[in-house]
């Protein structure tokens, strides 16, 4: 039954990953799928910031005096397991972001832009586990994965739906279960990003979790970090006459996030429902922000 519980929750990380779309992490988790399983997901996040770090200094508003900026995003995520160790991830998120006091953006001159932003594609293999005597268990995987724009959006500008960047992203995952269904989780990977327009930072990416599960709940608590290997600070002259706003995709981006979501099954462990809450801690060039998501997921096996 606790394995039976544990795979019926899979697939549920992705639905809280748009939550900070721009910069967001890879969007799998330590859980690996039995062979044939196959989940489709689709969640809604509405986020908003009315401060923004300018360098390591927060401030009120953001770079441009746009006042309040509201994001609502719809997620679709689908994961199909090739083998007990080997899965995919297909991720695709549709983004609509607006100043809500009406403040034209000062690159793209509109005060609110929609659109698809990034298709993801990503590969999850198990490399080792081990069970103990107790019932607990280890194990190791590891992750890469690509993602690269298809909607037809400028990367420049406050309200750019993303920095219009190809990425390549790998990470490692350990995870330990204790007999109790508590779980800790830890990932460490790194981001490459390559743009025709912008000479966009690498990134080093950190998550923490600890969490839940049974077959009735899943919940966990999630600290997520990035570390930008360079870039402009906000403010500065250097950024200034590098082009302002015009080339904020190539600012250092740092930021901790933290985040609570939780899932339930209310159909036979196929269908379920799912909410999460999150918000910036602290960080560098990158908004406070904060916001909800709700989502569904139906899983086949």
């Amino acid at each position: 039954m606790l394995h039976k519980s544990k795979s019926s929750l899979l697939g549920i990380l992705l639905l809280f990953t748009p939550f900070f779309f721009v910069f967001s992490q890879t969007p799998v988790n330590g859980f690996y799928p039995k062979k044939n399983t196959f989940t489709l997901a689709t969640s809604y996040v509405y986020k908003s910031f009315d401060q923004f770090y300018r360098g390591e200094q927060l401030a009120e508003g953001n770079p441009a005096g746009l006042g309040e900026i509201s994001s609502s995003i719809i997620s679709f995520y689908g994961q199909y397991a090739f083998t007990n160790w080997l899965s995919s991830t297909v991720t695709l998120p549709y983004i609509s972001t607006q100043s809500e006091d009406g403040v034209l953006d000062p690159i793209q001159q509109v005060d609110q832009i929609e659109g698809v932003q990034d298709l993801g594609i990503y590969l999850k293999s198990k490399i080792f586990d081990k069970k103990f005597d107790d019932s607990s268990k280890i194990s190791l995987g590891g992750t890469t994965g690509v993602t690269f724009p298809i909607g037809d959006y400028d990367g420049a500008g406050v309200l750019s739906l993303g920095n219009q960047a190809t990425t390549i992203n790998g990470a490692a995952i350990f995870q330990y279960n204790t007999p109790f269904n508590i779980f800790s989780e830890l990932q460490l990977g790194y981001s490459i990003r390559n743009s025709d327009n912008f000479d966009i930072p690498d990134a080093m990416l950190y998550s923490a979790k600890i969490g839940y599960y049974n077959e009735f709940l899943y919940l966990h608590a999630k600290l997520e970090m990035q570390n930008s290997t360079s870039g402009y600070d906000i403010g500065t002259a250097e950024f200034g006459n590098a082009g302002g706003a015009a080339i904020l995709p190539e600012t250092e981006v740092d930021f901790t996030n933290l985040a609570f979501d939780f899932y339930v099954p209310v159909y036979k462990d196929t269908i379920g429902i799912s909410a999460g809450y999150g918000t910036t801690l602290d960080g560098r060039n990158y908004n406070k922000e904060s916001g909800f998501s709700f989502g569904l997921v139906y899983t086949v096996r």
